[in-house]
């Protein structure tokens, strides 16, 4: 279930008004209850570890580079037997965000009003406005991709119907015999 406020289980917003040089190191570990919050929010059964480490540095004129890697460990619920099924996630981050009021955020990468996308490229830019960008929940987007959507427990595999006949329902059966149909 989805929560009605926006706000990541693991918010940490950042100033990246004057970031130095070389860039902020920071680290995101996760407490008990926020480990829960994330095991909600991403239906898992339970987040035993959460752990951030990003480098937050300027970009260009206006932006800001973030990367780094967010590593979990999660149980999950097999698709097949519903059994618990642990997993480890180890996803690098890498995003870039640009000041709505620069003129690259405005008029687009190539000068010329648009911005080309490269399937196997770098994710374009966010645009982001004041002083401050929310690396928390973009560390949990990352680690949101990172999760399988259809975990497995080792050995369980879903059996094909083949050509079996679909059983009918009573309904079905009933709808048969007003239509006149054998």
């Amino acid at each position: 279930m989805r929560r009605a406020d926006p706000q990541s289980p693991v918010s940490f917003v950042t100033n990246v008004a004057r970031l130095p040089q070389k860039g902020l190191p920071l680290v995101i570990e996760a407490d008990a209850r926020q480990r829960v919050a994330l095991a909600e929010e991403h239906e898992l059964l339970s987040v035993e570890r959460y752990r951030a480490e990003l480098l937050v540095a300027p970009w260009k004129r206006h932006g800001v580079k973030v990367s780094g890697r967010v590593e979990a460990d999660i149980t999950q619920a097999c698709i097949v037997t519903l059994d618990p099924v642990e997993a480890h996630i180890d996803e690098a981050i890498d995003a870039l965000f640009l000041q709505e009021e620069s003129k690259l955020g405005r008029q687009g990468f190539d000068g010329g009003g648009e911005i080309l996308l490269d399937a196997e490229g770098p994710d374009s830019p966010e645009t982001f406005s004041g002083d401050t960008i929310d690396v928390g929940a973009l560390a949990e987007q990352f680690f949101g991709l990172a999760i399988d959507p259809y975990p497995r427990k080792q050995g369980a595999s879903l059996e094909a119907a083949g050509d079996a006949e679909p059983v009918e329902n009573e309904f079905q059966q009933k709808l048969r015999s007003l239509l006149g149909k054998s």
